[in-house]
């Protein structure tokens, strides 16, 4: 496919050469968006700081004739977002997406997590998220239209209680709230702002984690619709939420939970 041909029976031809960017793009739920967006016929751009994964996301696109922009970049790093962007706005001259969906977590007891670590989770899940809606936001608003969709996570939105992940549930919820202040604040410029939050999902990030017998079935007994999502469920939430059909949607946060937040 080239840049400005829409895939044959693409479901949204309204995403039809969007430039459309994914943070943690070469990999689980950002690589599962990637081939979505693409499939929508979206122009993509992978930011991620894996570069074997990046090399191999692009490799993929480029032997589907997709031409991919692929940048390997440290989101946490202020200077270096502000630069790719600015490569972003180089090549297309404009930013349609932005799908915030790189994260880490660090699961153990609060009592046992360090300093250290509870900044790198605070680094990527949330200080990253505001440079790089920051940075798009430079290019969308003089533009008057843009549709950006954080990956939070149904933990943002709830305790939790099957292990301590302290770092990675105050970070999602933090960026809950982020994903309704910037709605607020950039309604009246056309930019709309929502998130996403999942479920367990099948990633290699939750392989190990899954591997328990005993925990995955303790999961699947806290979810009502009984199983994991895949990174494809999630995919499909985002790329509604970034299309014009979701024109009258801005600050919400939408579940992709199998009914755990209903419980």
């Amino acid at each position: 496919m080239n840049d400005n041909a829409s895939p044959a029976g693409s479901a949204w031809p309204e995403l039809q050469g969007r430039v459309a960017i994914v943070t943690g793009g070469a990999k689980g739920i950002g690589w599962a968006t990637v081939e979505a967006l693409v499939q929508a016929g979206a122009l993509p751009v992978l930011l991620d700081r894996d570069t074997p994964a990046l090399a191999q996301a692009g490799a993929a696109l480029a032997a589907r004739g997709v031409n991919a922009m692929a940048e390997q970049v440290d989101i946490t790093d202020e200077a270096a977002v502000d630069a790719v962007f600015g490569r972003i706005a180089d090549r297309f001259g404009r930013a349609d997406i932005l799908v915030n969906n790189a994260g880490i977590g660090r699961r153990r007891p609060t009592v046992e997590l360090s300093a250290a670590d509870w900044q790198a989770v605070v680094d990527v899940n949330l200080t990253a998220v505001f440079y790089c809606s920051r940075a798009v936001a430079r290019l969308m608003l003089p533009a008057r239209r843009g549709a950006i969709v954080n990956v939070a996570s149904m933990m943002g939105l709830s305790g939790g209680g099957l292990y301590p992940n302290l770092s990675y549930h105050a970070t999602k919820g933090a960026v809950v709230n982020l994903t309704r202040a910037l709605a607020v604040e950039w309604a009246g410029h056309g930019v709309r702002v929502n998130a996403v939050a999942p479920t367990w999902v099948r990633t290699d990030l939750t392989q190990a984690l899954l591997a328990d017998p005993a925990l995955l079935k303790r999961i699947e007994d806290v979810t009502p619709l009984r199983c994991l999502a895949e990174p494809a469920d999630v995919a499909d939430a985002v790329v509604f939420l970034a299309s014009d059909r979701a024109r009258m949607i801005t600050g919400h946060t939408l579940p992709v939970d199998g009914g755990f937040l209903a419980q």
